[in-house]
């Protein structure tokens, strides 16, 4: 009878010594992290539940222990070829479907621990935009306490100031990676789902719009339109960024973003005085939107290259440099060919994948969308969500996919 293959294995500590000795001190140092650690932690297993900051944030979570960390990643890093496939064998990620529920991968994190392991989970699912912890499934409750493993709450304080999500600079700043708690099996017992479900977001509850450090960088805004996409004067608008300045399209204003990530209006006053505080008004903005009468003309257009995404294999393209034009039921591409139309009825998720790639998903397809540089994918998914949940006459619903 032919064994049955373990998802642990033995190269995958030998992996995590060498990263952690070479890459790992290199990201330190590049990131100036200050990174705790938990104690008498060899041959012990944890659940590491960690909010997400910067594009780092596994090699922070995985210093903090001296034993393999296995992570949920999105399929995305699994459907890259050969690249995927050393990434499997290197640190066997569990693939996880972005924005879904995905049994697979409860039943994988599991096996994972039934085997001895340790995982690491960002619960928010997403890298924060704006310095703030992001909405957490209730979901993750029920998850660490079938797994049973002491919960360890990994705090990433300042990674914001040093690379936020629309950033491609690493700013000359500091942050820390805290151990906050360690909850054991018996304490979270006692509680109810509702009760764990709230302890784990106070505990990953971390709100960067306050100016307690200096981020230095010649190039702070730079990409900024990559989070914001409604101008408190324009409403819906586009917006361009240079060195330390972001601009409106329409109507011309500047606005300055500050070494102590504060906001500043370049010759008036500016309602905002952090990212999170125009961000939240963003999503206020979209929230009162009525989808339903936003179908006749596009709210915007863009231009982009379309894939087709074969979950752990590889990216098929579709339409290079196609026209993308967002209404307030649907996304039509463009292009070569016959024009596509996605209807939002019809898609069952809309993601952004790390600063600005977007995902669509239907019945039959993944579809990738991948702009230039400056694209925003945040406003595709915010539509997205306000259109549903009007369909689904929750029109008081918050969500918008972050």
């Amino acid at each position: 009878m032919k064994k049955a293959q373990t998802w642990i294995k033995p190269r995958h500590k030998v992996v995590r010594d060498i990263a952690n000795a070479t890459l790992g001190v290199w990201v330190r140092l590049r990131y100036r992290a200050k990174v705790d650690h938990i104690k008498d932690s060899k041959g012990k297993q944890y659940l590491l539940l960690y909010n997400h900051q910067t594009p780092m944030d596994q090699f922070f979570v995985g210093m903090t222990i001296r034993e393999p960390v296995y992570y949920l990643a999105t399929e995305d890093i699994f459907s890259n070829g050969f690249t995927s496939s050393i990434i499997r064998s290197f640190v066997a990620p569990i693939p996880i479907k972005k924005q879904t529920m995905d049994i697979k991968a409860v039943i994988n994190c599991l096996r994972v621990a039934k085997e001895g392991g340790s995982l690491a989970i960002a619960p928010e699912g997403n890298r924060t935009y704006s310095g703030k912890t992001e909405y957490i499934k209730p979901s993750i409750a029920s998850l660490s306490r079938k797994l049973g493993l002491p919960i360890v709450f990994v705090r990433i304080e300042g990674g914001y100031g040093v690379q936020p999500r629309w950033s491609d600079v690493v700013r000359r700043g500091r942050m820390n990676i805290r151990v906050a708690r360690v909850l054991q099996p018996d304490e979270y017992a006692r509680m109810t789902d509702d009760e764990l479900y709230s302890t784990i977001r106070t505990e990953l509850d971390v709100n960067e719009a306050k100016a307690d450090a200096s981020f230095r960088s010649r190039r702070s805004a730079e990409y900024l339109e990559r989070a914001l996409y409604v101008c408190p004067d324009c409403g819906l608008s586009e917006f361009e960024s240079r060195k330390d300045l972001v601009r409106c399209k329409k109507c011309g204003k500047s606005v300055r973003y500050k070494q102590s990530k504060e906001l500043e209006g370049v010759g008036f006053d500016f309602p905002f005085r952090f990212v999170n505080d125009w961000y939240e008004y963003q999503k206020d903005y979209i929230n009162h939107l009525d989808t339903r009468l936003l179908t006749g003309e596009p709210l915007c257009t863009d231009t982009a290259n379309v894939f087709h995404v074969i979950v752990n294999k590889k990216k098929v393209p579709f339409r290079k440099h196609a026209s993308l034009s967002l209404y307030g039921d649907r996304v039509v591409l463009g292009g070569k060919g016959d024009p596509v139309e996605l209807k939002f009825s019809d898609v069952t998720a809309a993601a952004v994948l790390g600063r600005n790639k977007l995902n669509l998903y239907d019945s039959e397809h993944i579809w990738q969308i991948k702009g230039d540089k400056r694209f925003n994918a945040l406003k595709y998914v915010n539509l997205y969500y306000r259109c549903q949940n009007i369909a689904k006459e929750q029109e008081n619903e918050q969500f918008l996919g972050l």
